[in-house]
């Protein structure tokens, strides 16, 4: 009996336990092929049209982010920095998963090379969990802007902030590293078709026929160091900076304490949500069908990078008044 997948926005990470097959063993595999959305391939068209207008939002709206911040050298502070990379996060898992989903889609393209197929995994696993520690580096910005205003240019200078970044990035690499050298090691069994619009671990574990227990140890391993302390350091930065908002003397103090850490909060909770609708979706949804699954990988890996963009330009006075001061200069 197949157990059922643990995963929270990494969950793409876990491993399936499968039984045991007798079928022949290929171990290399030159392409594989993606079903799309298993079950609704009827419906392809049709389902299209919101995965395009997503990709088409993700490309827009984090490009006029990184235009405006270029730009308006008022905004060439930590949170904007920040902001850029979780900008250009975005672009790189929405480019390395929506084309192919597309082309699935729209030509019936479903083969996909091998080599190809674990670069794709290896991108979106990468900056998922590259996109995971921007929000605790936005984290600790917001926390070092609330409660230690005075002394927050000197604390997160530019230098600072860089190697924060290239931190968050090697860390993504380094952790999924293991799992492309792996997946090109790995003796592939049972078939070369893929339940997916997109190669993903979980999906690639499914046709191993190795033994597989050390790789789900690390695999739980990542997924709670990831998740784990990116929560943690996530949930005492707003706790010291609720203690710090609450304890302001005036009510404007604290609306406006609010409003600087707002758009952080929604990004936080377009991130994590999804991620926590799919794992229950895996842990409850045992009659659930194949589609609706995959629909939900694809939900927690999608909606954070459309609603990023749309989160920033209008919780974002500064960003949303810069853009209007771009437009209405260029009008004129």
């Amino acid at each position: 009996m197949a157990e059922t997948p643990f995963c929270l926005r990494f969950g793409h990470l876990l491993p399936y336990s499968m039984s045991d097959s007798n079928t022949s063993n290929f171990t290399s595999p030159s392409t594989f092929i993606l079903l799309g959305i298993p079950g609704l391939e009827a419906a392809h068209v049709w389902i299209s049209i919101p995965f395009c207008a997503t990709y088409i939002l993700a490309i827009l709206g984090n490009s006029t982010i990184l235009f405006t911040v270029k730009r308006e050298r008022s905004l060439h502070g930590p949170i904007y920095y920040f902001l850029c990379m979780l900008a250009v996060t975005d672009l790189v898992v929405s480019t390395s998963i929506l084309p192919k989903t597309l082309s699935i889609f729209w030509f019936n393209s479903r083969e996909i090379d091998f080599s190809a197929c674990l670069t794709q995994m290896y991108f979106i696993h990468c900056f998922s969990m590259t996109e995971s520690g921007i929000l605790v580096a936005m984290g600790l910005d917001r926390y070092v802007a609330i409660c230690h205003p005075l002394r927050h240019s000197t604390i997160l200078t530019n230098p600072v902030v860089a190697k924060i970044g290239l931190a968050v990035v090697l860390r993504g690499a380094m952790l999924t590293l293991p799992y492309l050298f792996i997946a090109i090691r790995w003796p592939y069994c049972r078939t070369n078709i893929i339940a997916q619009s997109y190669c993903d671990y979980m999906a690639l574990v499914k046709l191993d026929c190795a033994d597989i227990h050390i790789n789900s140890s690390y695999s739980l391993f990542v997924v709670f160091f990831v998740i784990g302390l990116d929560v943690f350091f996530i949930t005492v930065s707003y706790t010291q900076i609720l203690r710090a908002i609450f304890s302001l003397s005036t009510k404007d103090a604290r609306l406006k304490a609010f409003g600087t850490c707002g758009s952080h909060l929604f990004v936080i909770l377009a991130f994590y949500i999804p991620g926590l609708f799919s794992f229950l979706t895996y842990q409850f949804g045992h009659n659930v069908p194949l589609h609706f699954h995959v629909l939900s990988a694809n939900m927690y890996l999608l909606v954070p990078i459309m609603l990023n963009p749309v989160i920033y330009g209008v919780r974002s006075k500064e960003i949303r008044g810069r853009l209007l001061h771009l437009f209405t200069h260029k009008g004129t």
